[in-house]
């Protein structure tokens, strides 16, 4: 179930940069105000597209587009356009149908919160605007009992996307998605979200709050900004959610296989199996699961595309069976904890594309799936005074919220 307070905060104020101050000017010589007749048209940003190359196929003259890009480019990049964007031209033509094209402007929203707008400055050039939507924010919290997955209850539950991929991403290093979650447990998230002035959801924000019971046992975090610049979800005790290794390397991975002694599928005879396998398509990237060195980087037999990373505190991790290896990394280069080193793949001696994935403590291999790691930050002192504090109020912006209700089942 959804709920939202009527908690308003301003994100931006409203922001318009003047022609007569300090807007860009780029000059057409001769270039007169157009009394003809004048058509708005939207042009759809496709792959490959730029911004020349989109309006002169509209039959706007290079030179005008040239010197209307230029009015752009220190309001906003025209290389940051992505596909799927669109951007309204407005034209006008002399002498009918096969008579010459004039632009007269040109306005696209990069953001729900952004709009740049380029309008001819008194008929000789072109100038830049940008304008800033003010957004209010609201909280909203979301909860819901699982029945099968994780993904299922939130997704049933109306959580989107990058909110789910976010709650999942804090319990990452303390669940393992496949074997810890059972029917009947929950889950329970507080996250920001921003609307228009009209009341038109624009975009989700950060999650406050995030909770998930487990077998009758409920572990909660809270957003905290611990430093300028930088944040991380704690627990009431201020220990960090996040850990010195992750136990799920890959995402939307399933469980293959487990550490222990099994029939190998393919030499037919059992021996151990000394790490863990997520079975996924091929091409899903993989993440270093803790910051640390590339020892190795190449083929290294049954394993096939492999690399192995050593870690703080004489731990290390191996990935094999690897389809190909993350660009400009090599051994020797460092990594950083989620960083993407790889993508799932089938090389080496393998019935399909999965991640074999190993952890060793100095020289001995141990079960992934039972490693338990300290937390990588545990507030003190006046910072968690300050952690307190925080969570105090936002526990009170969370009471402030209508009742959750029946929790919604997952599928």
């Amino acid at each position: 179930m959804v709920c939202a307070t009527s908690d308003v905060t301003a994100l931006a104020g409203n922001k318009q940069k003047p022609a007569a101050d300090g807007a860009n000017v780029a000059f057409l010589s001769g270039a007169t105000v157009s009394t003809a007749p004048q058509v708005r048209r939207e042009l759809k940003i496709r792959q490959g597209d730029t911004l020349m190359n989109l309006m002169t196929k509209a039959g706007i003259p290079r030179a005008q587009a040239h010197a209307a890009i230029s009015a752009l480019r220190p309001v906003y990049d025209p290389r940051s356009i992505m596909p799927g964007q669109s951007v309204t031209v407005t034209i006008s033509r002399r002498g009918g149908a096969a008579g010459r094209v004039t632009l007269q402007s040109l306005d696209l929203s990069p953001s729900f919160t952004r709009k740049v707008l380029i309008e001819r400055d008194g008929g000789a050039g072109f100038t830049a605007t940008e304008h800033k939507a003010k957004l209010v924010s609201r909280l909203v919290r979301v909860t819901g009992v699982i029945k099968n997955s994780l993904y299922w209850a939130g997704v049933k539950a109306g959580l989107p996307s990058n909110v789910l991929a976010g709650l999942t991403k804090i319990f990452s290093w303390d669940v393992d998605f496949q074997r810890d979650i059972h029917p009947g447990d929950d889950f329970d998230v507080v996250y920001t979200r921003y609307y228009t002035a009209d009341g038109v959801a624009a975009q989700d924000g950060n999650i406050l709050f995030a909770a998930m019971t487990l077998s009758g046992k409920k572990t909660a975090f809270y957003r905290f900004e611990y430093a300028r610049g930088r944040h991380g979800y704690f627990d009431k005790k201020g220990r960090s959610a996040r850990k010195a290794l992750l136990r799920t390397p890959v995402d939307g991975a399933r469980l293959a296989s487990r550490y222990g002694r099994r029939r190998h599928p393919i030499l037919g005879y059992t021996r151990m199996h000394r790490g863990v396998d997520f079975a996924a398509a091929r091409g899903p990237p993989v993440y270093a699961a803790g910051s640390g060195k590339i020892v190795y980087r190449g083929r290294n037999g049954a394993y096939g595309r492999y690399i192995r990373i050593r870690h703080s505190g004489s731990y290390s991790t191996a990935y094999a069976h690897l389809k190909r290896y993350a660009k400009r990394l090599r051994s020797g280069s460092r990594v950083k904890q989620g960083q993407v080193i790889g993508y799932v793949g089938s090389s080496g001696l393998s019935t399909g594309p999965h991640l074999h994935f190993e952890v060793m403590k100095g020289r001995r291999l141990i079960n992934p799936l039972r490693l338990r790691m300290p937390s990588r930050k545990i507030l003190k002192g006046k910072k968690m005074l300050a952690f307190k504090k925080r969570q105090s109020a936002t526990k009170k912006r969370i009471a402030a919220l209508a009742a959750p209700g029946v929790k919604v089942s997952s599928r």
